[in-house]
């Protein structure tokens, strides 16, 4: 998803880029997770807007996904890292069972 739509510089975004996370989201709604107002203007009063951390993103994905697509249990995912220990992405889960809750807590806490 960040590779694909959530860049530094929400503007050069390509339109493919954008429609695919909209469709993967759901809505455009991921813009307000994935972007926010610096806190600081620049020289001339404008305010920038900058790129939020991959913390922000996933806990807005997780709570989509609770709240919007009605999953009862969805744990905190998974980061899955490269060989230089690099979060490459997170591997989420979600169900409506709680057995099912309890299998994946075990094996992410065994992987984490």
């Amino acid at each position: 998803m960040n590779r694909n739509a959530i860049w530094r510089d929400p503007s050069a975004v390509p339109q493919e880029g954008i429609d695919r996370m909209n469709s993967f989201w759901g809505d455009d709604s991921w813009r307000e997770a994935a972007y926010t107002e610096h806190p600081q203007t620049d020289l001339f009063g404008a305010s920038q807007i900058i790129k939020q951390g991959n913390d922000a993103i996933v806990q807005a994905f997780r709570d989509r996904l609770k709240n919007v697509a009605g999953f009862k249990y969805v744990p905190e995912p998974l980061p899955m890292r490269n060989s230089i220990n690099a979060v490459v992405y997170y591997l989420f889960f979600a169900s409506q069972k709680p057995v099912a809750d309890k299998i994946i807590k075990d094996l992410f806490t065994k992987y984490q």
